[in-house]
């Protein structure tokens, strides 16, 4: 069976964005090793033209499918770009947006715990990334099998957090943790089932 992997990046004190979601001030920290590592070892996490910008032509190595909600999806909309993740399958979920306005992208209004169930059990050697955000994370929290937190060193204070869930301790175990000279922290964890 295929895992749902959350990759996300937050602040110090657990936070994806402002209250709102946006999270450029994160981009301060996308330094020549923290870059390389990302290219080299989740290179299908980088938007198809950041790719193209930087040189990146390697295979996806951890997913090959991409599930965000219309605030994630909407960021790249407002820049013109409709498949953000070209070079994956993409799904969006989203109850106002009726129509896709890509070909590569899937439109999930309904059921989206048991449309990822579907996906889990396809015979895939990569696995299913959760890129964001809060509700969908929040909506998906009991599917969730592996947590990848790129941690940045700042605080938000408030903001929209990891998780829109209601209160439920998840256990997790961690695994490999990986730290960076510009204060970047990689974590990874395994749900304990």
């Amino acid at each position: 069976m295929r895992k749902l992997t959350y990759y996300i990046a937050c602040s110090i004190d657990g936070f994806i964005g402002d209250p709102q979601g946006d999270a450029t001030s994160m981009f301060a920290f996308l330094d020549p090793e923290y870059v390389g590592f990302m290219a080299a070892e989740y290179p299908e996490t980088i938007p198809t033209q950041g790719r193209e910008a930087l040189g990146i032509d390697a295979d996806n190595k951890h997913f090959d499918t991409v599930i965000q909600g219309l605030g994630s999806y909407q960021l790249a909309l407002d820049i013109g770009v409709t498949s953000p993740y070209g070079h994956m399958r993409e799904i969006v979920a989203s109850r106002s947006l009726t129509e896709s306005p890509d070909p590569n992208v899937e439109l999930i209004a309904d059921d989206l715990v048991g449309r990822v169930r579907e996906l889990k059990a396809e015979d895939s050697p990569l696995g299913i990334w959760l890129c964001g955000g809060s509700i969908v994370a929040g909506e998906l929290i009991e599917e969730i099998d592996e947590l990848i937190i790129k941690t940045y060193p700042q605080v938000y204070g408030s903001g929209m957090p990891m998780f829109g869930a209601g209160f439920e301790p998840r256990d997790f175990e961690l695994g490999a943790v990986r730290t960076f000279d510009n204060g970047v922290l990689v974590r990874t964890y395994t749900r304990k089932r």
